[in-house]
């Protein structure tokens, strides 16, 4: 048997982090056992499902790298076929035409409660063989009335149903259209689905599913039902709680790896080891160890796990998602210094993308103003001197790299009897606006000859104006 798995969001937002990492188990499962992996749009929610939500799924699958075998399929394509089942099971005798009116409902459903019984449809239509004149009637599935449904999932163990307790499912609207309960199950069917890994809350439509295929003779695939995602307040988590779209976390400067590391360990671990490549993700993962309890979210720890990220990463991969980060800023990476040696020198201290892109700016567009606590310290009359050292030393340098670099500031420091401190940190001031940046040399390095004199230059000019002429 060959696994099949499939994502199946509904496109009436972003893609949040509860889907992604829905589609981050299916898509393991998948590849783990050499099956495949489809994505699905169900977006029979005509009046809430958007073209803007279709593309932002896709921009955050794409972003995470989970690639499907097939799909994307949309369920709005797919009405005749549903109309072809809802036929089938009207004459085989497991739907029924229901004429009752919302005012009727409401009513039946209010004397439900006041007799302390459970609100549900009572069937009343079950046994109406001619149509009312003037209704538009709705289909509901005949729910079987006796016996139980037990739902064998693969992470919270047999989970039985009575069916007495099940009431009878609209599966078409009076427009025709077709429901959720309906179409999911067609689908699942027509596109071959062994397994259905999805979130908890759709649980309780299980039995509901699982009478709908047995009605037409159809195989029922394993379910899996993956425990919510909280916040770290144990609230369910939602947009309170900070970033929940995949793609803000993209945009607030996570490499996917991370997030998809991060996600895979809510309700999934592996001994005690917290960092796993993409690889051992697929090797280790089964669905049978997901945990039965809630997760919560902990962002800081997310935070960790993507330094961790930037750190080991190779240079290329982490430039080719810092460039977007530089575009955001406005500036043009091929306009400055190798993004990779950037990267090289920037990985060892940042947390984030958009963290390293800021440190970074200054390697590609002139400082103009300083942090006026760094300025104050290390832009002084003192320091002054020392600049217009140091920019004499550097304008001879033969040779424009990191070591004869360094050696021009212990020399400096060590002929004006002062820390080798008191050297760099007014020539860091210049270039990068504040007192941080990578190793010294190695940033003069990169920032090259011409623009390092410059900025000096510009520092001096600065303690004239602000300082000497105070």
């Amino acid at each position: 048997m060959t696994i099949r798995t499939r994502f199946a969001p509904s496109p009436t937002g972003y893609l949040h982090v509860g889907g992604a990492r829905t589609a981050l188990f299916s898509w393991l499962y998948a590849r783990k056992h050499g099956g495949q992996f489809i994505l699905r749009i169900e977006d029979t929610d005509l009046e809430r499902s958007t073209a803007e939500s279709v593309n932002a799924i896709l921009e955050g699958m794409t972003w995470l790298g989970l690639e499907y075998d097939e799909g994307p399929f949309y369920q709005t394509q797919r009405f005749d076929r549903y109309k072809e089942i809802i036929d089938q099971l009207l004459e085989q005798g497991d739907a029924y035409h229901c004429y009752c009116s919302k005012e009727a409902l409401d009513e039946m459903r209010e004397q439900q409660r006041a007799n302390k019984q459970k609100p549900r449809y009572d069937g009343r239509c079950r046994h109406i063989s001619s149509p009312k004149e003037g209704v538009q009637p709705v289909v509901r599935f005949k729910n079987p009335t006796e016996g139980s449904v037990i739902v064998q999932d693969a992470v919270k163990g047999d989970v039985e149903f009575q069916n007495s307790e099940l009431d009878d499912l609209i599966i078409a609207r009076p427009d025709g259209t077709p429901t959720y309960n309906l179409t999911v199950v067609v689908d699942d069917l027509d596109m071959g689905m062994t397994h259905v890994i999805r979130g908890d809350d759709h649980l309780n439509n299980s039995p509901r599913q699982i009478n709908i295929f047995k009605a037409l003779a159809a195989e029922i695939p394993v379910f899996a039902h993956l425990p919510m995602i909280l916040g770290d307040d144990g609230a369910r988590l939602s947009k309170r709680h900070g970033a929940v779209s995949v793609m803000s976390y993209r945009d607030e400067g996570y490499l996917p790896e991370a997030l998809l590391n991060y996600l895979v360990r809510l309700g999934w671990s592996h001994g005690d080891q917290e960092i796993f490549s993409i690889d051992e993700m697929i090797t280790l993962f089964d669905i049978k160890d997901v945990n039965k309890s809630a997760s919560s979210f902990n962002t800081d720890k997310l935070l960790w796990l993507n330094q961790q990220y930037i750190k080991n990463s190779s240079p290329e991969h982490v430039a080719h998602h810092l460039s977007w980060h530089m575009g955001q800023l406005g500036i043009d990476p091929s306009q400055g210094p190798e993004l990779t040696k950037v990267v090289q020198a920037q990985q060892e201290r940042a947390k984030t993308l958009v963290e390293m892109a800021t440190n970074s700016r200054f390697f590609y567009q002139q400082v103009t103003e300083y942090d006026e606590k760094a300025a104050r310290k290390n832009l002084t009359e003192i320091s002054m001197d020392v600049l217009q050292d140091m920019h004499q030393r550097l304008s001879v340098l033969p040779n424009w790299q990191a070591e004869p670099i360094h050696d021009q500031i212990k020399e400096c420091s060590v002929a004006r009897e002062i820390g080798m401190g008191k050297v760099a940190q007014p020539i860091r001031v210049a270039i990068t606006g504040n007192t941080m940046s990578p190793p010294l040399d190695v940033t003069l390095e990169l920032l090259g000859s011409e623009r390092t004199l410059a900025a000096i230059l510009l520092a001096i000019e600065w303690i004239k104006d602000h300082v000497l002429d105070s």
